[in-house]
């Protein structure tokens, strides 16, 4: 996975986003990334997989912060959407936990 865990925080929608939250995001788009738009798989790798900010996306791709802001806050409401209907990452996470209790138990 690609996603970064550096910054305790980020400012996103004029609020803290905790780490837990930026992480479950770039899971979700991890598993569901390929299913936005062009545009949105593309402004939201640029703020998850390369940790650039609003103004440096807008900058790079020649349009507004505004813009950006709102293909983020759309791209975030697709991948829960798919997420809720398809439920995708809640079962990876439960095979994890499997795998873990299983590992443990072979350790015993």
């Amino acid at each position: 996975m690609l996603y970064s865990q550096s910054k305790a925080f980020l400012l996103y929608k004029g609020r803290s986003m905790k780490v837990e939250e930026n992480i479950r995001l770039c899971k979700l788009f991890d598993a569901y990334g390929k299913l936005l738009s062009k545009g949105q798989q593309e402004v939201l790798s640029y703020y998850l997989n390369y940790d650039l900010t609003i103004s440096e996306i807008a900058s790079n791709l020649d349009v507004s912060r505004q813009a950006i802001k709102d293909s983020i806050s759309k791209g975030e409401r697709k991948l829960e959407s798919l997420e809720e209907k398809l439920g995708l990452l809640k079962r990876i996470e439960e095979l994890e936990d499997k795998i873990n209790q299983l590992s443990s138990k072979k350790e015993d």
